[in-house]
């Protein structure tokens, strides 16, 4: 059985609110087309109707970088923001309301951000077992380092320790949107991410537990580049697909 094919693109460094009006100009694309498939009518009526193109969605993965900036998904809430406005203009740091789930988290350089735009009829329409995988991709990435992730029942994510009181570390944040099964959003991984900007919120919304990097778990920064090919050879394994470059 072929694997399915996904386009990756490396946006780079790039700011937040660019990468989601990428990734909503992707969904809709793929929105538009499983309209059409199930009105049983072409994407383009200027195309003509004997050509009898076989239409389907289309899977991607980009990752990036962005500037400081704080998202809020849906169920947040702003008190987990601890800075006001104004301190988060004079620290220039951007702040976004976000259609994600989950809570308040942070994005920044040296982070690896990946947005999945997945048509999950493609990969089994269970958006916890999503989940369950892209946690994966995070615990398989940062094992190669060394240290080890785990789940922590009830709270999305990858975490170290997570079930030693007073060591729960996170290392990657997790928050989708799924819209008629195709996905959007994704995961932020700390590499060699500056935790200090943690301080100013309370991270996902959960109280006294710690935030991590692979940075401060080995001692050391390790090569950025090295690790976003780590996650692009975990994410064709874990979701059993091949990257095609954008």
């Amino acid at each position: 059985m072929d694997k399915q094919q996904v386009i990756f693109n490396d946006l780079g460094i790039i700011e937040y609110k660019a990468a989601w009006d990428h990734q909503e100009s992707l969904l809709q694309e793929n929105l538009r087309v499983k309209s059409a498939i199930r009105s049983g009518q072409q994407a383009d009526d200027s195309k003509p109707q004997t050509t009898n193109i076989k239409l389907q969605t289309s899977n991607y993965f980009p990752l990036c970088e962005e500037p400081p900036v704080y998202t809020l998904g849906k169920s947040g809430k702003k008190e987990h923001v601890l800075m006001s406005d104004a301190e988060l203009a004079a620290h220039d740091i951007a702040f976004f309301h976000t259609n994600r789930g989950g809570d308040i988290t942070f994005h920044g350089l040296q982070q690896i951000v990946g947005y999945p735009i997945l048509d999950l009829e493609y990969f089994g329409t269970d958006i916890g077992k999503y989940l369950r995988n892209l946690e994966e991709v995070v615990i398989e990435t940062i094992g190669e380092y060394g240290p080890k992730g785990e789940r922590s029942a009830g709270e999305t994510g990858v975490w170290l320790d997570p079930g030693i009181p007073g060591r729960e570390r996170k290392i990657c944040a997790i928050g989708v949107r799924c819209s008629r099964w195709i996905t959007m959003h994704g995961f932020a991984l700390n590499v060699n991410t500056d935790l200090g900007y943690f301080n100013n919120i309370i991270p996902c919304g959960i109280q006294n537990k710690q935030v991590t990097s692979i940075q401060k778990e080995l001692g050391h920064a390790v090569d950025y580049a090295e690790a976003k090919e780590k996650v692009k050879r975990r994410f064709e394994n874990v979701f059993g697909v091949t990257l095609l470059k954008g």
